[in-house]
């Protein structure tokens, strides 16, 4: 008879204590992840010179693109050692190669030192930290959505998205912190930018040390066991197809309205609506602050209802008031209509954001689950997610910005086709077949 490890946290107390073991690893990651949007204001033109601020927001968001065009290859390496040999050691593995990158961009020297070598460099340390952040989701979300009980999974692996909103929100603090009270502007873009960097970097490190003290899931404990050469390879995954264009269809519209409305929108508000920098990072940051603490209200939301209620509500409101949202806000000049607008946004997006990990982790057996969730996923952000920046400010510099705010809609519609049509996995739940 096979035994569970006594090391497998099988109690209430347990299971929490490894949640927030795997959860502060995962707010680290995306703190080093986040840092670079929310400062490149202020690095672009150290890596591209220019007069055009647009342009420099463009070069710096094509390697922010470049970053997520990584991630679908971090899914797939991560996720198959993730279901090959644990969650906790592709967890530490992650971390540590996001340290890396951070550390790279923090001292390397800008355009005018060492020319066109700074922004190669600068590539290469996004691409190392695009294949730890499309590592980090697809196991993370696999490992919270494992250690959670039956009644609160949903709860439970809301609190993914809590420690990325975390993590982005720390990034912001950093910058409010440093531009209200200890440097000038022109110290932010001279070297006050280096800063963030070599925060994430350390605190990168400190976090691979927790990790390696979490416990292992029930779910790829017992798999552990079976001796099978097929986990976590790509011809496992392919006998669950189904499985992995449900992850892409529901991922697109939602990835697509979280990236617009959280890292484009403090650009947005300097770029189109006229904020001061200041004042865009303080809007950014407040509607953050609420976006995170509704997550986890979403999840238990979800584990009383079901998931699908939740994602059909995402995509109906996302696709009606996504034009009307971005419209009102390319016009406001009022600092609380701009937070109330971005907010609306965010509450809609929540019903998204907060189960869309554990909805991934339910539609697969444990022996590809880290696989299956990390890397179609990872695939529908690189080409969605992670260009909404980019093609935004394409539209804006070609004067048709509104293209974009239709581009985000269609997106969110195509999705809601697919939250309509598919099962709840609250019902249907891979993981409550193993349990």
């Amino acid at each position: 008879m096979l035994k569970t490890p006594a090391s497998t946290p099988n109690t209430t107390t347990g299971r929490i204590r490894s949640i927030i073991g795997g959860s502060l690893g995962n707010l680290v990651e995306w703190y080093d992840w986040y840092v670079y949007t929310a400062f490149s204001l202020y690095f672009s033109d150290a890596f591209f010179p220019s007069d055009n601020q647009t342009v420099q927001l463009l070069n710096t968001a094509g390697i922010f693109a470049i970053g997520f065009l990584m991630r679908p290859i971090g899914g797939w390496l991560m996720g198959t050692f993730a279901d090959k040999y644990g969650r906790k050691k592709a967890l530490t593995a992650s971390v540590l190669l996001m340290s890396v990158g951070s550390l790279i961009i923090a001292i390397t020297p800008g355009y005018k030192s060492i020319g066109v070598a700074a922004p190669v460099i600068l590539v290469i340390a996004r691409i190392i930290q695009g294949l730890s952040v499309g590592g980090e989701y697809g196991t993370s979300a696999t490992y919270l959505s494992e250690m959670a009980g039956k009644k609160h999974r949903g709860f439970y692996s809301s609190f993914q998205y809590v420690t990325l909103i975390m993590g982005q929100l720390l990034a912001l603090g950093v910058l409010v912190l440093l531009q209200r009270a200890f440097l000038t502007e022109q110290q932010l873009h001279d070297w006050g930018w280096r800063i963030p960097f070599g925060i994430g970097a350390f605190l990168a490190i400190i976090t691979m040390y927790l990790r390696r003290s979490l416990q292992e899931s029930a779910s790829f404990t017992k798999e552990g066991h079976k001796t099978n050469s097929m986990h976590g390879t790509i011809s496992a995954l392919a006998k669950h197809p189904k499985a992995v264009f449900t992850v892409i269809g529901l991922t697109i519209g939602g990835t697509l309205a979280f990236y617009t409305f959280t890292t484009y929108m403090q650009k947005f508000l300097v770029n189109t609506s006229g904020f001061s920098k200041s004042s865009a990072t303080l809007i950014s940051t407040l509607t953050l602050v609420v976006f995170m603490l509704v997550q986890p209200a979403f999840g238990l939301l979800s584990d009383k209802i079901g998931r699908k209620p939740l994602l059909i509500g995402f995509g109906i409101l996302g696709t009606v008031s996504t034009i009307p949202i971005m419209t009102l806000l390319s016009h406001t000049k009022d600092v609380w209509v701009a937070f109330a607008l971005i907010l609306c946004a965010l509450i809609i997006v929540s019903g998204y954001t907060s189960i869309n990990a554990v909805v991934k982790a339910e539609l697969f057996p444990a022996n590809v689950r880290a696989l299956g969730v990390g890397f179609p996923y990872a695939i529908a952000v690189s080409m969605f997610g992670g260009t909404a920046e980019y093609i935004a400010l394409l539209f804006k510099n070609a004067h048709h910005q509104q293209w974009f705010y239709w581009y985000v809609t269609i997106c969110i519609a195509l999705s809601l086709t697919l939250y309509i049509t598919m099962n709840d996995t609250r019902k249907h739940s891979k993981i409550e077949d193993e349990e």
